[in-house]
C-alpha cells in the first residue's frame, strides 16, 4: 500500500512539473515578452520598451557572461518569448544552445550584427553602435507590438539624444589630460571606447575574463606602468580586487573602477542602472584618473 501511494505521488509530481513547463506563460499576457542574454541588451531594451514589455534576463547579476551555462528553464523562456536579444556568439558562446530553442514566432536580435566591424567584441562601448543596437531592439518590439510603435520610437529618439550628449561630453572632458594611458587590470573591454577619444589602452587579459593572468604578464604590466609614470590604474567593479591591489602596491598607482555594462553588481541591477549612467561613471573616473582639465 505504501509503495503504491509512493508511486502515485511521484506520478502526480511529474505531471505537475510537466504542466508547469508546458503551460503558456500568462503572467504578462498583455505585454510583449523579451528575453535577453545579459545586461547590455537588458538595459537598452528596458529603456526602449519601458512599461510596455515583460523583460527577463538569462544571465544572473554579477555572473561572468563568457562562461554562463543556460538552464532548461532558460530554454523554455526563450521559446515562449516574442523577442530574444543577445550580443554575439563571441561574447556569449553559450548562445548557440539557446538559439536552438528559439520558438518559430520569436524574433532574434543579435546586437553585434548591427554594429560597425571591430576586433573588440565589446561593440556597445562605441556610442554609435549602442544607438544602432537600440534601434534594432525598437524595430523588433514594434514588429511584435505595432500598436505601441510610436512609444518605442519616442524612447529610441530620447536615447539617441542621450548618446549624442554623452559623446559631446566625452570629447570635451577628455580633450586635455595629463596622461592618455588607460591601464586596465582586467580584460580588453574598452578598446572601442578609448580609440574614439584618442586614448591608449593596455590591459592584463584579452577580450575575455578567462584570459591567463600569468606572472610574466603581470610583470610586464608593472614595468609598463613604471616606464609611463602611470598614476592611476583601472579595474572592473565585478572582478576580484586582489590583482589590481597587487599592481597598485607594486607601482604606487591608485585604483579607479570602469564599467563594462555587460555585467553589473547586484546593487546596480536592483536599481536598474542605465547604460548612460554607467558610461557617465566611466567618464568621471577616466577624467579623474588621467588628470583631465574640467
Amino acid at each position: 500500500m505504501k509503495k503504491t501511494f509512493f508511486i502515485l505521488a511521484v506520478l502526480v509530481s511529474l505531471g505537475l512539473l510537466y504542466w508547469g513547463f508546458s503551460r503558456p506563460n500568462t503572467a504578462h499576457a498583455d505585454k510583449t515578452s523579451i528575453v535577453v542574454s545579459g545586461y547590455v541588451p537588458y538595459t537598452l531594451a528596458r529603456q526602449i520598451g519601458g512599461d510596455k514589455i515583460a523583460l527577463s534576463m538569462l544571465l544572473p547579476a554579477n555572473a561572468e557572461p563568457h562562461s554562463f551555462e543556460p538552464t532548461p528553464g532558460d530554454m523554455v523562456a526563450v521559446r515562449r518569448a516574442n523577442v530574444f536579444a543577445y550580443v554575439s556568439p563571441r561574447i556569449e558562446p553559450w548562445a548557440k544552445d539557446v538559439l536552438a530553442a528559439v520558438g518559430p514566432d520569436t524574433l532574434v536580435v543579435e546586437a553585434a550584427a548591427f554594429a560597425a566591424p571591430s576586433d573588440d567584441p565589446h561593440v556597445w562601448m562605441d556610442f554609435n553602435n549602442a544607438g544602432r543596437i537600440a534601434a534594432a531592439l525598437a524595430e523588433a518590439l514594434a514588429n511584435k507590438d505595432p500598436q505601441n510603435a510610436a512609444f518605442y520610437e519616442a524612447n529610441l529618439a530620447a536615447f539617441q539624444a542621450e548618446l549624442a550628449a554623452l559623446d559631446a561630453d566625452y570629447k570635451s572632458a577628455l580633450a586635455d589630460c595629463q596622461s592618455r594611458e588607460v591601464v586596465h587590470v582586467g580584460h580588453l573591454a574598452f578598446k572601442n571606447l578609448t580609440k574614439n577619444y584618442n586614448l591608449s589602452l593596455s590591459s592584463l587579459a584579452g577580450a575575455s575574463h578567462d584570459g591567463e593572468h600569468s606572472a610574466r604578464k603581470l610583470a610586464e604590466l608593472v614595468k609598463f606602468i613604471r616606464q609611463k609614470n602611470v598614476k592611476t590604474i583601472f579595474t572592473e567593479e565585478t572582478l576580484s580586487p586582489r590583482l589590481s591591489a597587487a599592481v597598485a602596491e607594486e607601482t604606487g598607482a591608485r585604483i579607479l573602477p570602469l564599467y563594462t555594462v555587460e555585467h553589473v553588481g547586484k546593487g546596480d541591477f536592483e536599481r536598474g542602472a542605465t547604460y548612460g549612467e554607467l558610461m557617465r561613471r566611466n567618464l568621471e573616473n577616466l577624467q579623474r584618473g588621467l588628470g583631465c582639465k574640467a
